[in-house]
């Protein structure tokens, strides 16, 4: 007798269908089976689901589509990780289907059953054997020592507020050994925030134990490469998963460790389809799988450094006056490094016009001369932000979207960095005719040039001419890239390093003595609540980056050192900054968040509606908002909780000819506010629907959005 079995597919992101759809089977299937389906005219990979989610059925059982087929070959999905996935459809106001399916590496959904037979029956390769002994080469500091006790005494989840160049790699490693000791068959997962981190923690990795329980997952791997991954980590063979924000999802089914690495870096939100927090996910993660989580990080996120707050000591504080994490402390460098002293360079004392100011060239000099690197970080890649003519004022703008498109002088070409739109640089202006165009600002190429304008007569200990590189998104473009060029600066085959904020995370560069921000002014008086959080996280990364060799610092005349290019020497960030007081930075900026009642003392979410024209965009979300706001029923009460501002442009309100609008809904209770997005979805839903927003091309909810 068949049987009806509820099934998760990827529906469209923006269809009403949110939850299981209904299927027929010959017998019955475990939740968590892998199934292929009809769907429309085509067959998709399927989730069984809970039999709860499916709807009652009374009629013809030959009316319903059956299950085209099962994918037995592989165990069911854990409760925890359908869990996991539910949870984060309805946080994130998706639906089921697309979060779970989305969660399955891109190869499983295209493999028939009989491909993936095939498969599964090939070997497991040995490329390797544990050392078992390794973690005994290093001894661990005092610090790491003390944290790690804390660490295996209590059950968390924790925040390990280490200094840049503290170890706390090492912390990783051994609690992974200490599980891996207990625990033989246990698994642990560690996230780092971008792809270009992984290739040196998987080596740490791998060194200590070995290639055949380490496997990585992210999007930079091929589709055979994360189906392999996928498929050891399900099968329990992976004892160790490294990965991007992605691998929040991998399926352990005995899980038993979560480390965020890094943890402030907003490369942890998705920003397309779903848009989740892996970083708030892993600690969920954790709480279902009974493990244990580690988030850490030099400059935490400001939600994470209030959750770790210490209760209040006065007399008559509430109960929970503290925060849920326990905070762990490695603030020294490992051996005897130092941070690096920073210094900053008022601009307005400077030349007129100088990018880079005589006295940090002159530094920049001295280090080259003595065998040491520099590294100068600059947030904008291309050569110039913009091309324009000073006869009439032309600038370089995007037909298809409000941004310049930024000149690259290395191709000559003019290239969107939204839409993509690239064209050759004009021989003359297109509004005048005057052939006297030039660039407009600095971004990375051009400061690479400028740099070896400046530094052209300065020789290496070698004798030999001082070696210049760069590295951002457009050079590392090509395939291997980025490792033969991380390479290069390891071997000390690159004196200074220009980059973006690709090489200011993470990257552990020993002959690094000196680091320099050359324009970091901008986000000081940014509209966005979060750009001074932002700004401090970045420079205090990026001045990690120097000093990291301890001999080598020690013996510099200067020590390591951090030169800040500002206009504002005077802003109370810098003060902070010159200090590596990242606790009285983040009071000052918790205190403006409690007046102003930001998060993390209240809750927000954002609905962002995209048309072809404004008015339309901006049309939908007001219609919508007005409508949950007099609704006469339990919707109307919600909303009277929450508050609903009216729609404005996105910052960059026009891309690929498409409009986009947003609105900011706001509450101080995250309860409130959830239960009222989820009584919303159906009025938004039917809005749509109504023929005055026809020219609406698809709308989403955001909630805790980072840039707003």
């Amino acid at each position: 007798m068949s049987c009806l079995i509820p099934v998760l597919v990827p529906t469209p992101a923006h269809s009403s269908v949110a939850g299981a759809l209904t299927y027929r089977s010959e017998f019955a299937l475990a939740p968590g089976t892998l199934v292929r389906v009809p769907l429309g005219r085509r067959e998709v990979l399927g989730v069984v689901w809970e039999a709860t989610d499916a709807p009652g059925y009374s009629g013809d059982m030959d009316a319903i589509r059956p299950v085209a087929s099962v994918l037995d070959g592989l165990a069911p999905l854990s409760p925890a990780w359908r869990e996991l996935v539910g949870f984060a459809a309805s946080y994130y106001q998706r639906a089921a289907g697309e979060v779970a399916l989305a969660a399955l590496p891109p190869q499983l959904r295209d493999l028939s059953t009989v491909q993936l037979a095939r498969r599964l029956r090939r070997a497991p390769v040995d490329t390797g054997t544990a050392a078992t002994d390794a973690m005994h080469l290093i001894a661990a500091t005092p610090e790491q020592t003390g944290a790690l006790a804390e660490f295996n005494a209590n059950s968390g989840p924790f925040l390990l507020f280490g200094a840049t160049g503290s170890g706390k790699t090492e912390v990783y490693l051994r609690a992974a050994a200490a599980l891996l000791a207990r625990e033989p068959e246990a698994q642990a997962l560690v996230m780092v925030p971008e792809i270009n981190l992984t290739p040196q923690l998987e080596a740490r990795f791998i060194a200590r134990f070995g290639a055949q329980g380490v496997v990585s997952l992210h999007s930079g791997m091929t589709p055979a490469q994360r189906l392999r991954s996928w498929l050891a980590a399900h099968a329990g063979q992976a004892r160790i998963v490294l990965g991007t924000r992605m691998a929040v999802f991998a399926s352990m089914p005995r899980c038993r460790l979560i480390v965020v690495d890094e943890e402030h870096d907003p490369s942890y939100k998705q920003q397309e389809g779903a848009r989740y927090s892996a970083r708030d996910l892993a600690v969920y993660r954790a709480r279902l799988e009974g493990a244990k989580v580690l988030l850490a990080s030099a400059t935490p996120s400001l939600e994470s450094w209030h959750q770790s707050r210490a209760a209040a000591a006065a007399s008559g504080a509430p109960a929970d006056a503290g925060g849920r994490y326990q905070r762990l402390l490695m603030p020294s460098r490992v051996g005897d490094a130092s941070l690096p002293r920073v210094r900053l360079v008022d601009m307005n004392h400077q030349p007129a016009r100088a990018v880079i100011a005589p006295p940090l060239l002159e530094a920049i000099s001295s280090r080259v001369a003595r065998g040491e690197q520099a590294l100068v970080f600059l947030n904008r890649r291309g050569y110039a932000p913009v091309l324009h003519c000073a006869d009439c004022g032309w600038k370089s703008e995007c037909p298809n979207c409000s941004a310049f498109r930024v000149f690259h002088k290395t191709d000559r070409t003019l290239r969107c960095h939204h839409c993509g739109f690239t064209e050759r640089v004009p021989r003359a202006c297109p509004a005048c005719g005057n052939t006297d165009i030039g660039p407009l600002g600095r971004g990375t190429q051009r400061l690479e040039e400028h740099l070896g304008e400046l530094l052209a007569g300065v020789l290496r200990p070698d004798g030999e001419p001082v070696r210049i590189g760069r590295i951002d998104a457009d050079s590392t473009r090509a395939a291997g890239a980025l490792a033969s060029q991380l390479a290069q600066v390891h071997a000390g085959e690159v004196d200074v390093l220009v980059g973006t904020q690709m090489i200011a995370k993470g990257h552990d560069f020993r002959r690094v003595t000196l680091v320099a921000a050359v324009n970091p002014d901008t986000a000081l008086f940014s509209s966005d609540f979060r750009a001074p959080e932002r700004l401090f996280s970045l420079m205090m990364q990026a001045g990690g980056r120097a000093g990291r060799d301890a001999t080598l610092a020690a013996q510099s005349p200067g020590g390591s050192e951090m030169w800040i290019q500002t206009l504002h020497p005077q802003h109370p960030l810098f003060a902070a900054l010159r200090a590596h007081d990242y606790p009285a930075f983040a009071q000052r900026e918790l205190h403006e968040r409690l007046q102003a009642g930001l998060p993390p003392f209240s809750f927000q979410a954002l609905v962002r509606a995209e048309a072809r024209t404004q008015e339309v965009a901006q049309a939908f979300l007001n219609a919508a908002s007005a409508a949950a706001s007099g609704d006469a029923g339990e919707l109307g009460a919600l909303a009277a909780r929450v508050t609903l501002y009216p729609a404005v442009p996105m910052t960059v309100q026009r891309v690929a000819n498409v409009e986009r609008a947003q609105m900011l809904v706001e509450c101080a209770s995250r309860p409130a506010l959830q239960r009222f997005l989820s009584a919303w979805q159906a009025l938004l839903h039917d809005t749509r629907a109504q023929p005055a927003h026809r020219g609406l091309i698809r709308w989403a909810i955001d909630v805790d959005p980072l840039q707003i």
